[in-house]
């Protein structure tokens, strides 16, 4: 699951219809002129900062980062693509595409939800808080060197909302209107019950230029290289190989407070790999410079390799101060043979984590408990006063034991098939109505039951196999399911699935993504985040409460109960986590002496280093 960009925006924050009225205190901290907004009203940096704290404002510009892709958002494909249009459902774009589109105000590293002036110097909010007036800088510009206008602004937003990839459909949806009252002042308005994330998220949206649409079907596939006004453009590309970004010569945000010290490379070049293996090998090659390691054996194992050995690649493990999210195989629910809670629980049994950690990750990881791991958000022990206070009225609507401890995986033996798990589970299928017979699970109606776990590479397969044994044993017919990228894709939009495993990366200040993670409304969108089909009134309610609160403890609060209603649900089998990134690279970066406190920093905030790549080249 980087700063906070258009993508981490959207996955940070966000809104929803009904989300109840803005508190007096909340309207209070948001009325007035700023540079800058955030969830709560409050700032790091005043008015005129020079520069974001962890970044070198010296730091010098040129060179090229190479990297596979370790995130992507809307309908970006880490391993091809065949479209340059990012905004929309239709086709697999390149990860990165979206950061060639300015937005409105942009956020740093160091603060959960602040966000600052980029192509707007300023915003003014109503009385009510329901009216934003955003003031664009004079000097901003598309790449082709036509000005930001905000009709620009206003087409973007609305075209976005009416139009663009589900995930923005579903959190611009409580935007009532936005206008040019002038060439420069854009007016965006909100409907009444509209959340307080939503006008973050419109802040951190992609500018669109309307004259550049005004021939073209904006929900086109198409390999037309759309036009930016960020720091880089798109330059070279192979479809499905490689694509290049370039960075924008005399761009006209550079000396900006939020770019100062950022956009260092020349060249930020994504390669694509089908195969991890084949991917590890490029980089021992130097074909790639960074790289995030996500598979535990290859950390372990792997570096091993000449260049490691000698320190031409570092390897570094760095902390990851962010909420660790939820990582899991997600049940899709709208198939009807997995509507039982029972099953799902049962599903969940036959998964040993302690074997598989044991054998397969090298004791790397801690499991999964919690949709908001490794935060203050995931609920423990009993509800407190205040969590019994918002449950209390759903009592009765979700299960008993949302007002006890929450759900938590039971440990194994670590014997990879602990019998007393498998019984348990056995008898939770039992009390489902599922039957035994020829050692065949068959469902109340009479049919055997399967289970097939649809991935696009071998890399999981690993952890995979023994929880697909431990389904057989239990009489399941379970198989995996290895298909290209394209229509890994293709299926996940279609919900055509029975399990598959994503990590869903939450923040401290969780909004609108949740809407599109757990909101019954998400779950019917083709392409949607809500991948297990959760479809809860209480989940729902909860979440209009989460939009709508004035302080970040009653944010927190209201998170441990959304937290212990999902888990209740058992609506995945949840994996494992660890509380940093394993990045390594080769050895021709600098970077700031501490990283922002939420962000890896990577590549934004590093540089390349000709001293340390002329000493690459002699060894």
């Amino acid at each position: 699951m980087p700063r906070l960009t258009r993508r981490s925006v959207l996955t940070l924050a966000a809104a929803g219809a009904g989300a109840g009225l803005l508190g007096r205190r909340a309207l209070a901290q948001a009325a007035g002129e700023s540079h800058g907004i955030s969830y709560f009203g409050d700032l790091k940096y005043p008015a005129g900062f020079p520069h974001f704290d962890y970044v070198n404002p010296q730091a010098p510009k040129g060179g090229t980062f190479i990297h596979t892709a370790s995130t992507w958002s809307y309908n970006q494909n880490p391993t091809t693509f065949n479209t340059l249009n990012t905004l929309v459902l239709r086709g697999d774009a390149p990860p990165g595409l979206d950061d060639i589109f300015s937005s409105l105000m942009a956020g740093g590293g160091d603060e959960p939800d602040a966000m600052y002036g980029f192509a707007a110097e300023k915003v003014a909010i109503s009385e009510d808080g329901l009216t934003y007036r955003f003031t664009l800088r004079d000097i901003a510009r598309f790449h082709d060197g036509t000005p930001i206008t905000a009709e620009d602004v206003a087409w973007s937003i609305l075209t976005l909302k009416e139009k663009g990839h589900p995930l923005l459909r579903v959190v611009l949806r409580d935007i009532a209107g936005a206008t040019a009252e002038n060439a420069k002042v854009v007016a965006v308005t909100f409907a009444k019950g509209r959340s307080r994330s939503l006008p973050l998220t419109v802040a951190g949206l992609p500018i669109l230029s309307k004259a550049w649409y005004a021939n073209r079907d904006f929900e086109a596939s198409t390999m037309d290289v759309p036009l930016g006004s960020a720091a880089y453009k798109v330059g070279r590309f192979e479809a499905g190989r490689f694509i290049e970004y370039e960075r924008v010569r005399n761009w006209w945000g550079e000396k900006l407070p939020v770019s100062v010290g950022q956009n260092n490379f020349d060249v930020i070049r994504v390669e694509f790999f089908r195969d991890r293996d084949v991917a590890f090998e490029a980089f021992k090659s130097r074909t790639y410079t960074f790289r995030e390691e996500f598979t535990s054996r290859a950390w372990a194992t792997q570096y091993d390799f000449p260049a490691a050995r000698d320190g031409r690649v570092v390897r570094r493990e760095v902390p990851d101060e962010t909420p660790s999210g939820a990582q899991g195989w997600f049940i899709n629910t709208r198939r009807e043979k997995f509507a039982s809670p029972k099953l799902r629980e049962a599903l969940g049994l036959a998964f040993d984590f302690e074997w598989t950690n044991k054998n397969v990750m090298f004791d790397s990881y801690k499991r999964t408990h919690s949709f908001f791991q490794n935060s203050p958000m995931m609920a423990v022990g009993k509800p407190s006063a205040e969590e019994l206070a918002i449950l209390e009225p759903f009592r009765g609507k979700v299960p008993d034991e949302v007002f006890d401890e929450p759900y938590v995986p039971p440990v194994s033996n670590a014997s990879g098939q602990d019998r007393n798990l498998l019984r348990r589970a056995t008898q939770l299928l039992r009390e489902a109505g599922f039957t035994l017979k020829d050692n065949r699970l068959l469902d109340p109606a009479g049919k055997p039951m399967t289970v097939e776990f649809l991935d696009y590479d071998n890399s999981l397969e690993r952890h995979t196999q023994p929880f697909v044994a431990n389904l057989r044993r239990l009489g399941i017919e379970a198989t995996i399911r290895r298909v290209d990228s394209a229509q890994y894709q293709s299926r996940l939009k279609d919900y055509d699935f029975d399990l598959t495993i994503r990590r869903y990366s939450l923040s401290l200040t969780p909004g609108e993504s949740l809407r599109t993670f757990f909101g019954s409304e998400s779950g019917k969108q083709p392409g949607s985040q809500n991948l297990a089909g959760i479809a809860d009134p209480v989940v729902d309610a909860l979440i209009q409460k989460i939009l709508a609160v004035n302080t970040r403890p009653e944010l927190t609060t209201l998170c441990l109960c959304l937290d212990r209603v999902l888990r209740a649900g058992r609506y995945w089998v949840p994996n494992w986590y660890k509380a940093s990134h394993w990045i390594a690279y080769w050895d021709q970066f600098g970077f700031p002496e501490r990283k922002p406190k939420y962000a890896r920093g990577v590549p934004a905030t590093w540089w390349f280093d000709p001293a340390k790549a002329a000493k690459l080249e002699r060894t």
